[in-house]
């Protein structure tokens, strides 16, 4: 089984796609598990849980491998590049606790540390996780 974060979102789906087609189970974790769920009864979905890191490890308990898609475009309410390093810690921390043996993390961009632009600096530090 893997386990793929934001399978609902534009990279996450086309991740659930070719796993499935690849014969693979596949669960996700969003920040919508209510949302429709364009893959049916093959992709079960769970919230994503940073905020307790038990039931996280939980959901991640029999996966293989966790495909990470995990940021947020801009700072918004409660949302921010700082939260989301924060949040990106607790999955990596609990998929090894989990017993996550591969974590694949997905970035579009080239970031830097260097970068004057918050997303693009954020990105950066969030590969280091």
């Amino acid at each position: 089984m893997d386990i793929v974060t934001g399978s609902f979102g534009y990279i996450g789906k086309y991740i659930t796609r070719k796993l499935i087609s690849s014969g693979k189970r596949v669960k996700t974790i969003t920040t919508h598990p209510d949302k429709p769920n364009p893959f049916g009864n093959d992709v079960k979905a769970y919230p994503y849980s940073f905020d307790n890191p038990e039931l996280l490890i939980s959901i991640l308990k029999g996966c293989d491998t966790l495909f990470n898609t995990y940021w947020v475009r801009f700072n918004y309410g409660k949302w921010s590049f700082e939260t989301a390093l924060r949040n990106t810690n607790i999955l990596f921390e609990s998929a090894r606790k989990a017993g996550i043996r591969k974590i694949v993390h997905i970035s579009v961009t080239n970031p830097s540390e260097s970068d004057a632009l918050p997303y693009y600096r954020g990105k950066a530090l969030q590969e280091k996780c």
